[in-house]
This record gives structure tokens, C-alpha cells and sequence, in this order.
């Protein structure tokens, strides 16, 4: 018979934080450029606010700080980037 596995530190929902975000704010930052304005939005906000709940997991030790600060900035830059080109159309 196998032993019982308990779960580790990082069994745990939260190290997903930061790879989610970091693949959201790529597509954010990159599909403001190809005029996917909806989605980028979207994936922005999704990515900053999952790059925050990562980097403060990511501080108790759970995650990895780089991936989800670079996913919370994409996502940041993907954001803003189509919000001043929308206010640039308008």
C-alpha cells in the first residue's frame, strides 16, 4: 500500500497566481498593439489582479515575486495602453 502524501507549501492554489497573470498581461500588453480592445482590457485587469494576489502570496512564501510583479506590469501596461488609445480616438 503507498504511503499518505500530505500536502506541502506549495500544494496550493496560490503558486498559480503568478504564471496566470504573467500569460494574461502578455496577451493584455501585446493585443493592445493589435487593436483587440475588449480582450485587452479584460486580460489587463484580470492581470493585475492576479499579479496583487500573487506577489502577497508571494511574500508569505507561497509563489514566486518576479513572475507575478511582471504579470501584474503587463497587464498594468496592457491596460493603460489601450485606454490612452481609445482616449486618443475619442
Amino acid at each position: 500500500m503507498s504511503n499518505a502524501t500530505t500536502p506541502e507549501g506549495t500544494d496550493t492554489p496560490a503558486t498559480a497566481l503568478g504564471p496566470t497573470a504573467l500569460v494574461l498581461g502578455a496577451f493584455s500588453a501585446a493585443g493592445t498593439w493589435a487593436f483587440l480592445i475588449p480582450w485587452t482590457v479584460i486580460a489587463g485587469a484580470l492581470a493585475v489582479t492576479f499579479g496583487a494576489m500573487g506577489t502577497h502570496y508571494a511574500r508569505q512564501g507561497v509563489g514566486r515575486m518576479w513572475i507575478s510583479a511582471t504579470g501584474a506590469v503587463l497587464g498594468a501596461l496592457g491596460f493603460i495602453g489601450t485606454v490612452v488609445l481609445l482616449g486618443g480616438m475619442f
